[in-house]
């Protein structure tokens, strides 16, 4: 079981135009713990840092100031380290449609993670892997289905596909960076409940990144709130809607959709 750990990070970016040149901090001391069988909502709009968060965890961005520790070690980036950290943590990307190579099959996006991070397996082993990886985000494991390529699924099918490529090596914690927003409306719930039953039976630590604190609620154990580079509040998912103590998160909560107040409005109007 593996807890990740972002201790007191910052990201600056340094910008340049002509003779000029400025800093920008997009992560400004964030601090918080993904630990195993819970997952933490991180709220907030466009260009709050949200991204930038998810790059650091994939080592994709290097950190400022800060570090990023894994079971109480910080995070190596060269070498077995590395290659053992991302074994770890896995990344559901926003986009199914960009995330998943046209030119290769459903089968080939799933071998090659298992083959990766888990060597010495035969091609049958493998093969059977790969189908009940298919199982388990609740896909046909059939050869026929296997062997299609991306744009022979839905949208839906597509993003399921991801979150099983991101389970191929078996990871302890998973970072869904808005994995329902680019999906149809009628199909992101099927999604979300798919990411929270995983979350229980493997026990996976999940950061789950949106702009949406409905389903943050819903979702998550403990809501962070991102405000330009900084957490303006965190806590339990109910106390953070319910009693929200900032003023950013009181428009967050008064913008997100809540079926009951629209109906006592009703009811008081009539």
């Amino acid at each position: 079981m593996t807890t990740l750990e972002v201790r007191d990070v910052v990201k600056e970016y340094h910008l340049r135009s002509g003779f000029r040149s400025s800093t920008l901090t997009a992560v400004d001391h964030v601090s918080f713990t993904l630990a195993p069988g819970r997952t933490v909502a991180l709220v907030g709009q466009s260009g709050s840092g949200k991204s930038t968060i998810a790059k650091l965890l994939m080592q994709l961005e290097r950190p400022t100031s800060g570090q990023i520790v894994m079971d109480g070690k910080p995070v190596r980036r060269r070498g077995a380290g590395l290659r053992e950290y991302r074994k770890e943590v896995q990344m559901v990307f926003q986009d199914p449609f960009a995330s998943l190579n046209p030119y290769h099959t459903i089968e080939h996006h799933l071998e090659r993670p298992i083959r990766l991070h888990q060597r010495g397996l035969s091609a049958d082993e493998v093969r059977a892997k790969v189908r009940s990886l298919l199982e388990r985000v609740r896909l046909d494991s059939s050869d026929e289905f296997a062997r299609r390529r991306p744009h022979e699924l839905s949208g839906g099918q597509r993003q399921r596909v991801a979150i099983a490529r991101a389970l191929a090596p078996e990871p302890g914690i998973l970072v869904a960076d808005e994995p329902v927003s680019m999906l149809d409306v009628s199909i992101r719930l099927g999604v979300l409940n798919l990411l929270a039953g995983l979350q229980r039976e493997e026990n996976l630590g999940v950061l789950y990144i949106t702009h949406d604190l409905a389903t943050a609620r819903h979702f998550s154990d403990e809501i962070l709130v991102m405000y330009r580079g900084q957490i303006v509040e965190r806590g339990p998912a109910d106390d953070v809607i319910l009693n929200p103590q900032h003023a950013y998160t009181r428009l967050l909560a008064e913008a997100a959709p809540d079926p009951e107040r629209r109906l006592r409005e009703l009811s008081a109007s009539a």
